[in-house]
């Protein structure tokens, strides 16, 4: 889903820019709400999570692959705003350092991979849990069917873009058919992705879980014959995993999955790609401007062994995420201490 540079003409790509650029500056703006000195390290970690999970193309259909987009699961875990911050630190560091997706065209990945199925999954998972019983087994499902269909709606979004502005003179009915077809596969893959990393961290921190928050039903207390809500505790009670191993647990399996999973990934077309081959859309396909990067294609330049190379690159890709992911939000989170300071508050009241 990764559009390159050449795909989509310039007025497009620049009205994309503007969406994007809005986009994350609403969500900048509504990740004060959701980052708290417990999530703000875990939002980081998900960034690079989903960078590493991204590199593991899975078969598909005959000769096309598909990866995780990652906006559901972002979304579920740390909130819609943080999901699109997440997913657009992901697309940044792929496109500047990887050379993976357009740089002219970040404007219409953030948009389509950030902003989409970030706003289709979070609320189709809002829209269950309200119906579904108050259960860890429904946030899992809700999280299952939000993402499911949060990629074939991305795949939609693509194929609007292209209507709009497209470099190709293809028949854009065929281009959406055949893009909503091979994603409803994706979405299946990403569904499961995001269904058992939705349900290993409920089962070990549901706190940590931002579209759980649900199951914290109040506690009630009967006065006088009746029942009634008691007032919430200060702060929620010590979890038996502490937050620092769920953060060194994840970081761990991001490190596994890009450094020694994603050797064994599938070679094949990603769905864009296949579907802008058999349609002629690669035609005017730009090479990548960073495409000498040291780092570029996911390998690291001058090291002549695949496997190495290959899982070089995922690791310091995970690592210089992480890293850029937890500046970003722990500058989120102190900006947000400093709007609630005692001092504020209190200028606040005069």
């Amino acid at each position: 889903m990764h559009v390159p540079d050449g795909f989509i003409n310039a007025p497009t790509s620049v009205a994309t820019g503007v969406v994007a650029a809005g986009a994350v500056a609403v969500s900048l703006r509504g990740a004060r709400r959701e980052l708290d000195e417990r999530t703000a390290p875990l939002a980081g970690l998900v960034a690079a999570f989903i960078f590493a999970v991204q590199m593991l193309n899975f078969p598909v259909a005959a000769g096309t692959s598909g990866h995780l987009l990652g906006g559901a699961l972002a979304a579920i875990l740390v909130g819609p705003y943080t999901g699109v911050l997440c997913i657009s630190v992901v697309l940044l560091m792929q496109g500047i350092l990887f050379a993976d997706g357009g740089l002219t065209a970040l404007g219409v990945n953030i948009t389509d991979m950030a902003v989409v199925t970030v706003i289709v999954a979070y609320a189709v998972f809002r829209g269950l849990v309200k119906v579904l019983p108050r259960t860890r087994r429904s946030i899992t499902a809700a999280s299952f069917v939000a993402s499911l269909l949060s990629v074939p709606a991305a795949a939609l979004a693509f194929t609007f873009l292209y209507w709009i502005g497209g470099t190709t003179d293809v028949a854009i009915g065929k281009v959406a058919g055949a893009m909503v077809g091979v994603h409803v596969l994706i979405g299946i893959g990403e569904a499961a992705i995001t269904a058992l990393t939705v349900g290993a961290v409920i089962a070990v921190r549901p706190d940590l879980v931002h579209g759980a928050h649900d199951l914290r039903a109040p506690l009630k207390l009967r006065v006088g014959g009746e029942l009634v809500d008691a007032p919430a505790p200060e702060a929620p009670v010590a979890a038996r995993t502490s937050h620092r191993k769920v953060w060194l647990a994840g970081l761990a399996a991001s490190v596994v999955l890009a450094g020694f999973v994603s050797f064994y990934a599938s070679a094949d077309p990603d769905g864009l790609e296949k579907v802008a081959a058999d349609h002629g859309i690669d035609r005017k396909a730009k090479e990548h401007a960073v495409s000498d990067s040291p780092l570029a294609d996911y390998g690291v330049k001058d090291v002549d062994d695949a496997r190495l190379s290959g899982g070089l690159a995922g690791v310091i890709g995970v690592g210089l995420t992480v890293v850029a992911g937890s500046a970003v939000f722990w500058a989120v989170r102190r900006r947000r201490a400093g709007d609630t300071s005692p001092s504020s508050t209190a200028v606040e009241k005069l």
